[in-house]
Parts: C-alpha cells; sequence; structure tokens
C-alpha cells in the first residue's frame, strides 16, 4: 500500500482527522500499519480534494503542499468577520451591495501576482506560537504581507442571487441524523443576475499558487469593491494533479476498509508527479541512487524527474548539467 487516496473532505472534521479515519480503513481491511499523511491542510469549514499520502508516497506530501490549488468559494457581502468566515464574529458591516458588473471589473485586480495579508486566525507561526492560538487568546496578530499568484479568478454560472446558501445554515456544527456532516450545497442552474442587480452573495472560482489564503482574498475583494464580506462557502476542486473526479467520500473509504477492497482507489506512488518527466533506469543505475550515489552523464533533461526500474519507483531526482542526484528515495523493490 504506497500510493495516494483523494478524499472528498465533508464539512466539519480537520484534515487531521480524516487521516486517522484513511489509518482506520487500512487497520480494519487488515493492511497494516503504514505512514499515512495529508498533503495540504483544509479547514473544518472547507470541503473538497484532501490528496491523503500512503506508505512511500508520505516523502511526496510536502511536495503536494508547493501544488496550486483550485477552489470554489462564496462571499456574502455586507459583515465581515474575525476568521473571514462563518465560524467567526462579525467585526464590520456595510450596507453597500455590488453589483455583477462591479465584481467583474474588480477581478482583473486580483489576478496575476498579487499581495495579501494571511487572516489572524491561520496557521502561521508569530514569535513560535500559532496564529490562531494567539488570536483565540484576544492577543494582538500582526502578519506580514506575502506574495502569492493568482492565475484565474472568474465568476461561476449560476450563482450571485444568494443561490450558494450557506453550508452550514442553522449553526456551524450542524449535523444530520446519522451524525455526519450535511452535504456541501450546489447552485441551481440559473442565470447570472443582471448587472444593475445587486448582490449578497457571489460564489467565484480561483487557481492559485502555494500560500494563497482564499478568506484573504475574499476579504480584499470585497474590499476593493467599497463593502465588507467573508466566506461562506468553501470547497477545493483540484490540488496539484489530483481532482474530485478520483476522490471518494468518508462512506466510501469506511466500507472499502471494511471489504478489504482499499487497492480499488489507492492511486500508484508516481499519480502525484505526473507534471515531471518520467525516467526508466537499468538496474546498475537504479542501484547506484539507492546507495544515495549520483549517475554521472544520464540522458534526462535538467530538473526533475520520477526514475522507475521496470515501473517500479526508485527516486525522485534532480539533473544539473549531466548529474543526476536523489531528491527522495523510495523503499521499493
Amino acid at each position: 500500500m504506497h500510493g495516494w487516496i483523494i478524499i472528498d473532505k465533508p464539512l466539519g472534521p480537520g484534515s487531521t482527522q480524516i487521516v486517522s479515519a484513511v489509518k482506520r480503513a487500512l487497520r480494519e481491511g487488515g493492511y497494516g500499519k503504514h505512514k499515512v499523511g495529508h498533503g495540504g491542510t483544509l479547514d473544518p469549514l472547507a470541503t473538497g480534494v484532501l490528496p491523503v499520502a500512503i506508505g512511500e508516497a508520505t516523502k511526496l506530501a510536502g511536495r503536494m503542499l508547493d501544488a496550486s490549488k483550485r477552489y470554489d468559494f462564496t462571499i456574502r457581502f455586507g459583515a465581515q468577520t474575525d476568521t473571514l468566515d462563518l465560524e467567526g464574529k462579525v467585526i464590520a458591516e456595510s450596507p453597500v451591495r455590488p453589483t455583477l458588473a462591479d465584481v467583474e471589473a474588480v477581478l482583473t485586480r486580483f489576478t496575476g501576482p498579487i499581495e495579501q495579508v494571511p487572516p489572524i486566525y491561520s496557521a502561521l507561526k508569530v514569535d513560535g506560537e500559532r496564529a490562531y492560538d494567539l488570536a483565540r487568546k484576544g492577543e494582538e496578530v500582526v502578519l506580514a504581507t506575502r506574495k502569492v499568484t493568482v492565475f484565474d479568478l472568474q465568476i461561476l454560472p449560476g450563482t450571485g442571487r444568494g443561490t450558494m446558501q450557506s453550508m452550514v445554515e442553522g449553526g456551524v456544527h450542524e449535523r444530520s441524523a446519522s451524525g455526519n456532516p450535511p452535504p456541501p450545497p450546489t447552485a441551481p442552474a440559473v442565470p447570472l443576475p443582471a448587472s444593475g442587480e445587486e448582490l449578497e452573495e457571489i460564489t467565484l472560482s480561483a487557481f492559485v499558487s502555494k500560500g494563497t489564503y482564499i478568506r484573504s482574498l475574499a476579504r480584499d475583494i470585497a474590499l476593493a469593491l467599497g463593502t465588507v464580506g467573508h466566506v461562506t462557502m468553501l470547497r477545493r476542486t483540484k490540488a496539484g494533479p489530483f481532482t474530485l473526479e478520483s476522490a471518494i467520500s468518508l462512506d466510501k473509504l469506511a466500507e472499502l476498509g471494511k471489504g478489504h477492497a482499499l487497492e480499488e482507489t489507492l492511486l500508484p506512488l508516481g499519480a502525484g508527479l505526473d507534471d515531471i518527466p518520467a525516467l526508466s533506469l537499468d538496474p546498475d543505475q537504479a542501484g547506484r541512487l539507492r546507495k544515495g550515489l549520483r549517475l554521472i552523464g544520464f540522458a534526462a533533461d535538467d530538473g526533475l524527474g520520477f526514475a522507475t526500474l521496470d515501473d517500479v519507483p526508485v527516486a525522485l531526482v534532480e539533473t544539473l548539467d549531466g548529474e543526476t542526484r536523489v531528491v527522495r528515495g523510495f523503499n521499493l523493490e
């Protein structure tokens, strides 16, 4: 069991709870103990693609943190919260509501390289402590501006009149009778509002670089529109090469675990590296790399490569000026 299981994270649990669920499924399926890690935190109020690495794939989980990601998110106008989402308390209000034309006009200002201040309720460290811990204690949190890139930002069709209702209307921790979080809402297939109609909320899709905070992006878009706002829905639809198409629910995960059939959903270790070239090795070359030695004159372009021997992963390697060295080695035979 070395590879990836992609979970469609529901509303409610955090990323570490999802990792625990995968460990439980492995245990119940009789797969033995494996290292398990996730490839990018999702807040409890966020849903969507959460890559979970198993076995030797955990050596690539950190690389997933650097991957670009795509999110759908809803901004509700008129109130800003301290957490910049539904979980926080309102700290600012505005009667101003933008029109569709207003939103369309400002989006170009948030496309490309931008600077943003992360939310104070974030996992970033300030003097050795998590920002959210300091914020919860009522201490002042000052975070530095960071440079990020928004590759694409657009309005999703069928949104803008309040059609994308809060996932947790009536309470952040609302649960169904079964104890599971309610499913994410979907926007009805209705036309966009007229350009002059004032909007209570809008749903956008953003393709962003690592380190981008969608809550901060929503805050800044609202401020640029002359109002305030907060995120009511956040769904990750893509993380690196992984999309919702290969994601499974927690119920499906549990079912596969109990049925000793997790192999059905396990993606190969190399699935997390499909954006870099695969390099075929001969046995001598594989032996050298497994010993941590460099290959001289190996036929590969400069940059990262996924080195294999007869389709067995050997290492993530880097080639520079004719020398190929191991970046991450895999203990697979």
